[in-house]
């Protein structure tokens, strides 16, 4: 039974540390371009992003803004935490996204201009 959960164990910590797939990242970038999703392109400019906004910062170089991606999901998530008067929706907290695409999302944007 030890050797089974050690099993389980190792094979949960090889499934959160493997790399994204292109197939995985392009549903983030799908959800990142939708309209009634994330929307992103309406306030960030995003290579390959037709019309974007510019209310928001470039979303490039994330990995140099952001320690983590767990800091970057928990603006995504809720950005009035940080910021009680931000434009940015709560994606998260008002189930604009679900935690699956929030996490598509944010594998997307921290791939941008590594």
């Amino acid at each position: 039974m030890k050797k089974l959960a050690g099993l389980f164990l190792l094979a949960l910590m090889t499934a959160c540390t493997h790399p994204k797939t292109q197939q995985d990242l392009s549903i983030g970038k799908q959800l990142s371009f939708q309209r009634n999703k994330g929307n992103c392109l309406a306030c960030h400019v995003i290579d390959d992003g037709e019309a974007p906004g510019n209310i928001g910062p470039a979303l490039q170089h994330i990995q140099t803004r952001f320690t983590t991606k767990e800091e970057l999901k928990a603006l995504i998530w809720d950005a009035t935490q940080f910021n009680p008067q931000t434009s940015m929706p709560p994606f998260g907290k008002n189930k604009i996204l679900t935690p699956d695409e929030v996490d598509h999302v944010v594998d997307y944007i921290w791939s941008l201009n590594r």
